[in-house]
């Protein structure tokens, strides 16, 4: 069964930086695109970016756009990502997902890490 580990969370103040990192466990996800959800206390989880099985391609979420870079190493069946400037409405439990696909509906995924806490104070 796959699985998708998450690390890197933790409480940040406000400006400052944290790096998450997703460790697959299969190496035939290379060939997939990835990437990063979260979800706010009483919110739905949402979209916040996706790579391209190369690397090449790459989505942001609107307000985190010249903010948050998503990255890969498919050697290592890792997914990054780096999140600067970090505001406190960027609170949230961060989920790192395969097979991510666009839909009518927005970004969808079919699989699911447990999720890391990422806090920032104001």
């Amino acid at each position: 069964q796959v699985q998708l580990v998450e690390s890197g969370g933790g409480v940040v103040q406000a400006g400052g930086s944290l790096r998450l990192s997703c460790a697959v466990s299969e190496s035939a996800f290379s060939i997939y695109d990835m990437g990063w959800f979260r979800q706010a206390p009483g919110k739905e989880r949402e979209f916040v970016s996706r790579i391209s099985g190369s690397g090449i391609e790459k989505d942001y979420e609107d307000s985190v756009k010249g903010r948050f870079t998503i990255s890969r190493d498919n050697a290592k069946n890792t997914v990054s990502l780096q999140m600067n400037s970090l505001k406190a409405e960027d609170t949230a439990v961060y989920y790192c997902a395969g097979v991510v696909v666009r839909t009518g509906a927005g970004w969808r995924a079919y699989y699911w890490g447990q999720g890391t806490q990422v806090t920032v104070s104001s």
